[in-house]
């Protein structure tokens, strides 16, 4: 399991073999000492003498929690796992005077890719002397991040690289629709049927 796989990346109290460590930390005061020593006073503070620098000459060590260190180590792993997060970048090609067919074919894929939560890198390529219609390209990737409003953020204006004018759209993060709570109708909102019939004429 992964949580193994981490513990066993590190030696602890008597896995480690060396004659003498260097300690650092916060508790204790920070030198060489012989393996005895350091092992006396993590048992002491009832922590456990883990090496965090085996390739240190001595190793390098601390007396702390071995489990809480595990830990947190787990856990700042899955951080730095989640902003790593992979995402799928599809591209859209179009040509400086692309027709409405070729256009909404390519808008309809669009959509479908952020729908699924890729991001969407639509780009005219201007070849040879078609990049006199600069403009013309940079009108259709407007009006194509127009008509993905509603699917896509723009991260960026048309900005021309080279032979391409490119312009990149994330997928919107939907949030949860909140139901409106219904209205309960109370007594005075039914019919008039039981309004003041219930009065006994005598």
């Amino acid at each position: 399991m992964k949580n193994d796989d981490i513990k066993f990346q590190y030696r602890i109290n008597h896995r480690i073999r060396e004659k003498e460590v260097r300690l650092v930390g916060d508790n204790v005061e920070t030198g060489v000492y012989s393996i005895q020593e350091a092992l006396k006073m993590a048992e002491d503070q009832r922590l456990d003498l883990v090496e965090i620098s085996p390739k240190a000459v001595p190793p390098v060590c601390r007396i702390i929690d071995f489990q809480k260190f595990i830990y947190q180590k787990k856990k700042k792993e899955k951080e730095q796992k989640a902003k790593a997060t992979k995402i799928t970048i599809k591209e859209i090609r179009f040509g400086p005077q692309t027709d409405d067919h070729d256009y909404n074919f390519k808008l309809k894929h669009a959509i479908e890719f952020l729908k699924e939560g890729s991001k969407v890198k639509a780009y005219v390529f201007f070849k040879g002397r078609s990049i006199l219609f600069k403009e013309q390209g940079e009108l259709l990737l407007l009006r194509f991040a127009n008509d993905l409003e509603d699917y896509g953020k723009v991260e960026n204006m048309p900005v021309l690289e080279g032979k391409r004018m490119i312009i990149m759209v994330a997928p919107i993060k939907k949030k949860a629709a909140t139901s409106s709570p219904s209205k309960k109708k109370s007594a005075t909102d039914k019919p008039g049927k039981d309004s003041g019939s219930d009065k006994k004429q005598e």
